[in-house]
């Protein structure tokens, strides 16, 4: 791991250990937390803590940027709970979004790019008609790219408001079609929990089984320090009783007990007997989480390569993939 890493899951585990730190070590902490969209997070672990005072001016922009994000993303939600209401279908909102939704200590200080909603499959087709209907607009202008979407994939293609210019991705599952593993994500609609508007979030433990999913069987690992930071927030808050009866539900046991491993690895995690058994290739699974240096930039290509290439692998059989991946070239190559 590198000492960037280090110090970054450090504060976040012990925010007393930034201390210690020097010029120097300052400048890694914060190039590492804006690298992986951590800083709001590592602001909020860090308030009322004596810090220099140029680092004490970034955290506070930082906590400020993170209660607009927060208020920004629960305002398009609810124009999407607007725009839904009159089809009388449960729509979940996933990630970020999720856990600010239900003021859950994940969302405490995150960063939330996109808002993420499970719908179910029957109702893709009315809730596509009513967003577009309320001012969203498609992303993907090439028809294969909205073809490979409807087809394959466990989304629509990605809208983004006219007005607003925020996007939101409609999910249907929580994993592409394709993919070796099927969830059921009509379980996790019928599990989900209401809030006061009338969204829902999906339960604690399909909260810690999709953000393993996410990251061990839909991803290339970027992003993965934050998306272990929400497993340790979800695990620190609701603990893992019944977890892992839901991962087997899902089909993602193994994907579950590496997030939980690695989440423990990084920021010592409290866990139950029996979840902390560590396995060889965890260490590469941390090679690749930690891949930047002190300036938050990119390193290890050859590591990143290969998860890129996992990635893909993991979402689709290979003559699948070998066809994608020949149409996706001659499309840019022309």
């Amino acid at each position: 791991m590198t000492r960037a890493a280090w110090l970054l899951a450090d504060a976040l585990r012990d925010p007393a250990s930034t201390a210690a730190l020097d010029g120097a070590g300052w400048t890694a902490l914060l190039a590492m937390a804006r690298a992986e969209q951590l800083i709001g997070s590592l602001a909020h672990r860090l308030a009322g803590l004596p810090v220099p005072a140029a680092a004490a001016r970034i955290l506070a922009d930082s906590r400020a940027s993170a209660e607009q994000g927060r208020v920004a993303a629960l305002w398009e939600a609810e124009m999407a709970r607007r725009a839904l209401a009159p089809l009388d279908l449960p729509v979940v909102l996933l990630k970020g979004t999720a856990f600010v939704a239900a003021g859950l200590a994940a969302g405490q200080g995150r960063f939330i790019g996109d808002l993420d909603i499970l719908v179910p499959r029957g109702r893709v087709e009315a809730v596509e008609a009513a967003l577009l209907n309320a001012g969203w607009e498609w992303v993907k202008p090439d028809p294969y790219d909205d073809a490979y979407y409807r087809r394959w994939m466990h989304e629509l293609p990605p809208l983004i408001h006219r007005e607003r210019d925020r996007m939101i991705d409609v999910h249907h599952t929580i994993l592409p079609l394709t993919a070796r593993i099927t969830p059921d994500p009509a379980g996790i609609i019928a599990d989900s929990v209401a809030l006061e508007n009338g969204l829902r979030v999906p339960s604690p433990a399909d909260l810690i089984v999709h953000a393993a999913a996410h990251l061990f069987a839909d991803g290339d690992l970027a992003g993965g320090m934050r998306n272990l930071w929400d497993v340790d927030r979800l695990i620190g808050e609701f603990g893992l009783d019944g977890v892992a009866a839901r991962a087997a539900h899902h089909g993602l046991s193994r994907e579950v007990a590496r997030a939980v491993r690695l989440a423990q690895a990084l920021y010592g995690t409290a866990l139950p007997a029996g979840w902390a058994t560590r396995h060889r290739v965890d260490s590469l699974y941390l090679h690749r989480l930690t891949a930047r240096n002190g300036w938050g930039q990119a390193v290890r290509p050859a590591t990143r390569l290969g998860f890129y290439i996992r990635s893909h692998w993991l979402r689709m059989p290979p003559l699948l993939l070998t066809r994608h991946l020949w149409r996706k070239w001659r499309g840019n190559g022309a």
